[in-house]
């Protein structure tokens, strides 16, 4: 009868009831009926004991630190920065904005961060420019996704909690992918404004100009290095690397660019605060998810019943990235990694598919559904930023889409992508 605890949640989900609760509802209400009430109890106390852990201690610091870097504007010197070089270009604005979200991803590693952060700042500047609103939020959103796939990110943070994988192994295997994205990006919006003859800057910055841009992002800029730095010397670990990363953020912000007062420090670690709680609770909902997922024995029922369709792992990577891609576009990446990683995950171990190579298939495909009709989440940040409907935006954004679906099967198909980073630095095998 457990079995049932995915369907039940997936009807909740459609009812409209939120994702916290539906991971706890469902699978509390089989184990009920099925007369388990003392599992009923190890699902709830797996609530907290999903959140209280030490790796996971990382999420929050990671988005305090985005969240310092942006008061402290530091994203106005990450445009300026991609300005300097880009803004020339036809299209230029489009292209700033791609290499904005590739720079802000090594800050913050939130795709909803980069989405009002930049948005905020660029969609109002490119539809001045001559842009449509529904374009400047689509690329905005597009190009958010490069934020958890690129290091530091909180969704692989959780991938390696729930796996027992080497975060550092994951952050080296998101660098190649992240840049993909971003390349493909900017390649498609290269196409379009030939096309559809994009607004050009109205000058080419100067060398000189270049360089006081470079200078003044010169401090965000080495945030990543310092993070990557430190965990791949061995210095410190990530979640160590995260509580680094925030003195950094409050050194930079506060006495070398002087860009954030103390006053501001409440709002900013209320801020960081709620938006931490919202992501913990679902990882400790999902962990106590996770239980009923061991007991119901659904791995080893999916495993068969996949086995059965064909042993061909080419094949079974591309149905499972077509199933990951339609769960991104209903749940958000946390959750679905937490449910579905122990079922899918033992099953392409097994096959001989390298752990972090399908690690990495899982997170980019899933982060991906962040900006994926119907349910996206930064569909809708892009909506509250731009004031542009939903539904327009989706339209719009589906180019972009088929630029990352492509990226997704190139990481699938040819592992070497992903997995030479980590392998020449001995993080994998």
């Amino acid at each position: 009868m457990l079995i049932w605890f995915l369907p039940l949640f997936l009807v909740f989900l459609m009812i409209g009831l939120p994702v916290f609760f539906g991971l706890l509802a469902a699978p509390g209400i089989l184990l009920l009926l099925n007369g388990q009430e003392r599992d009923l109890t190890l699902l709830y106390r797996n609530l907290y004991n999903g959140m209280d852990s030490f790796p996971l201690m990382a999420i929050p610091f990671f988005m305090l630190a985005g969240e310092i870097m942006n008061r402290g504007g530091i994203t106005h010197r990450l445009v300026e920065f991609s300005q300097a070089f880009m803004g020339h270009l036809r299209g230029g604005l489009a292209h700033v904005n791609v290499l904005s979200s590739m720079l802000f991803a090594g800050l913050s590693g939130s795709a909803v961060a980069d989405t009002s952060a930049l948005g905020s700042m660029l969609i109002p500047a490119m539809e001045k420019q001559g842009y449509t609103r529904k374009f400047a939020a689509a690329i905005t959103a597009a190009s958010s996704v490069i934020g958890p796939i690129i290091p530091p990110s909180g969704i692989m943070i959780i991938y390696a909690y729930v796996m027992g994988e080497s975060v550092a192994a994951l952050f080296l295997a998101g660098l190649v992918p992240g840049v993909m994205v971003g390349v493909g990006l900017m390649l498609l919006i290269k196409v379009m404004a030939d096309r559809y003859d994009f607004p050009v800057a109205s000058r080419k910055y100067s060398w000189g100009e270049r360089g006081q841009a470079s200078l003044k992002a010169f401090f965000p800029l080495m945030t990543p290095v310092i993070i990557l730095g430190g965990i791949l010397g061995g210095v410190f670990t990530p979640t160590e690397a995260a509580a680094v990363a925030v003195a950094y953020a409050l050194i930079i912000s506060l006495f070398v660019l002087r860009s954030l007062r103390v006053s501001e420090l409440p709002e900013v670690l209320g801020k960081a605060g709620l938006t931490s709680a919202v992501v913990l609770l679902l990882v400790g909902a999902a962990m106590s998810f996770k239980t009923v997922v061991s007991l119901s024995h659904a791995p080893q029922m999916m495993a068969d019943y996949i086995l059965t369709l064909t042993q061909n792992p080419l094949i079974l990577l591309f149905l499972i990235n077509l199933l990951l891609f339609v769960v991104g576009m209903f749940l958000d990446a946390g959750p679905a990694i937490i449910i579905l990683g122990p079922i899918l995950g033992p099953v392409f171990i097994g096959m001989g598919v390298d752990s972090v190579h399908f690690a990495i298939i899982m997170c980019v495909n899933l982060t991906v559904g962040l900006a994926t009709p119907p349910m996206g989440l930064v569909l809708f940040v892009a909506s509250a930023v731009s004031g542009e409907r939903v539904t327009t935006i989706a339209k719009a954004i589906l180019p972009f889409l088929a630029v990352e679906i492509v990226v997704i099967f190139l990481i699938t198909y040819f592992p070497a992508l992903s997995m030479t980073i980590p392998r020449l630095t001995g993080f994998a095998n």
